[in-house]
Order: C-alpha cells, then structure tokens, then sequence
C-alpha cells in the first residue's frame, strides 16, 4: 500500500492545513506583528526604498536630468576611482585603522565587563561603570575639540608636561604616524564603558548557583572568570564581532573628518573622507556613489566570510545564519 505522504489528495490536504494554522497564529498575535511593523516601515523606507540610487554608480549622474536622463557610463566611475592618486593610501588607511580599532577596542569592553562582573563592592562597581560610560554621550565635535586642547603643541597640557621633563613640544595632530593611536585610544575612552553594557546584561544572566558550586571548589576568582563568564560570554562576543566584521571599511567619517589636517593627510584619507569630498565637496555624485557602493560590496565580503569561519568553528552555533 502506498503511504500517506505519496497521496496528492493528502499532502495537499497538510499544506492547507499548514496555512490555516499560519493565519490563526498570525490572527491571535496580531498585537506582536503591529509592534513590530513601525521597523518593517523604517527599513523598507530607509533601507531598501534607497537602493533605486545605487545605479548612480553607473551613470553621469547631473542632478537637473535625473537618475533616468543621466547617461549611462557603465564602470567608468569605478575606473576614476581605481585611478584616483589616493586610492592606494585610502584603502590601506581605512584597513588599517579599522583593523587596529577592532584588535584594541573589541575586546576591551569584554575585559572592563569581566572586571565589573568579579566586583563585589556594589557602590564602587556603579561608580567605575558611571565614569566609563559618560563620556559616550560628548559628540565627536566637542572630542576632537578636546584632544586638539590637551595635544596642542602651544597651550596643551600633555605637551606643558613634556616641555617640564626637558623635552621638546611634539605637534601630536600634525604627526601622521600618531593619527591612527590618538583615533583609536581616543575612540577606546569614549565608547569602552558603552559598549561593555551588553556584555554587563549577559554576564547577569548567569545563574548565581556556578558561582556557588564552583567556589566549594575552591574555585578563585580568576578561573570562575575563566571557566564560567567568558564560555557564558562566547555568544554575544562572536554575534557581535561577526557584525563589527560588517562595519571594518566603514570607519566613523565624523571624527577622521574632523581630525584631518594638511599635516596628516596621507594617514588620515580613509574611503568615508574621500566620499564626502567627491560627493558634496565636488558635487561628483557618481563618483562618490561608486566609492560608497565598492565599500559596501567589501564589509559585505567580510560580514560573509567571518560568518562562514565563526559558523564552522562553532560547528554552527555562534554564527548569525
């Protein structure tokens, strides 16, 4: 006899069954699907809507004939681009600086996190996470003005206590092989307390009984640490490096812009710098679209490829698909 499966009739039959208890359970949470559908919105509108651009890429695109009526020139901008004088420096600049970003300021927070979570005495813990979160909330512009104060090789007190100690003023903003340490360690102070809140959150979730358990081991602190919270931990950490792997040729524009000078130039060119100066300085909107676009194809490639690395060593768990 054939089996149930092989009857048209009743595979039929489970699949209209199947759409009928997809549309109860849609029916009967309809207040989840409407909390959720203000983000569907923003990012159909924000996110998708804008991709009918992208062919800028492609076109000599002037603004008074449109996307349409702009002539169509294939690879041409990307070719400009390729050619372009500063390609080479900002392509290494922006690797580099992403990369050395990611080495110091990724894993920092998970350490500061660690430290807090083993800190016992709750009014220091609040104080030290207070002081290592405020300074996420001063803008970039108000940072840079900070660090050309306390760097500046005139009235800076970092160069006042130099010059005190026998040595000479060092113009820290005009040196090109110090941009990429003041970018990140400055980058390091302001948004280490931040970015460790997540890490605070899931090391919360740990039942208190591990500890316990493992301190009638005898357990210290250092191997509960060790052997409890960073395997608690190894979740979040490769979700969210896998993401910081989408974001590593697309350093914060703001805060290079800002800190860029005649001096520094040739280190602090990153692709972000250069795509607001094709776009709106020199109003080159194709040129500009085609560095933007070239850049997303590569945090694509990277998202992808950590992904894939994450997923196989994790034998699939720590991987975002």
């Amino acid at each position: 006899m054939k089996s149930n499966a092989a009857v048209p009739g009743v595979v039929l039959d489970a699949k209209a069954r199947e759409r009928r208890w997809k549309k109860r359970m849609i029916i009967q949470n309809w207040d989840l699907y409407l909390l959720i559908l203000p983000t569907v919105v923003f990012f159909i509108v924000f996110k998708y809507v804008p991709m009918y651009g992208v062919q800028i890429a492609f076109r000599d695109f002037v603004p008074a004939d449109g996307i349409w009526g702009s002539e169509w020139v294939g690879w041409e901008n990307f070719r400009r681009f390729f050619t372009y004088p500063l390609f080479k420096d900002s392509i290494i600049n922006t690797v580099t600086l992403s990369f050395l970003n990611q080495f110091i300021n990724f894993p920092f927070p998970i350490i500061l996190a660690l430290l807090l979570n083993q800190c016992e005495t709750a009014w220091y813990k609040k104080t030290v996470q207070t002081i290592s979160y405020a300074p996420y909330f001063i803008s970039v512009v108000v940072l840079v003005g900070i660090l050309q104060f306390f760097l500046s090789p005139v009235s800076g007190p970092i160069n006042a206590i130099i010059k005190a100690c026998g040595g000479s003023a060092i113009n820290f903003m005009g040196e090109p092989g110090l941009f990429k340490w003041i970018y990140v360690f400055s980058d390091t102070w302001q948004n280490s307390g931040y970015n460790a809140i997540i890490y605070i959150a899931a090391l919360a979730g740990i039942s208190p009984e591990y500890y316990e358990a493992a301190m009638v081991d005898g357990a210290t602190k250092f191997k509960r640490m060790l052997y409890i919270d960073i395997p608690f931990l190894m979740p979040t950490v490769c979700v969210l490096f896998i993401l910081g792997a989408g974001r590593i040729m697309s350093m914060g524009f703001e805060k290079a812009f800002l800190m860029q000078n005649s001096l520094n130039a040739q280190k602090s060119e990153i692709i972000a710098t250069l795509v607001y100066k094709f776009g709106l300085q020199n109003s080159d909107f194709g040129l500009s679209t085609a560095v933007s676009l070239f850049n997303t194809v590569i945090n694509l490639i990277f998202i992808i490829t950590v992904n894939w690395v994450t997923g196989k060593l994790s034998s699939g768990e720590n991987s975002l698909w």
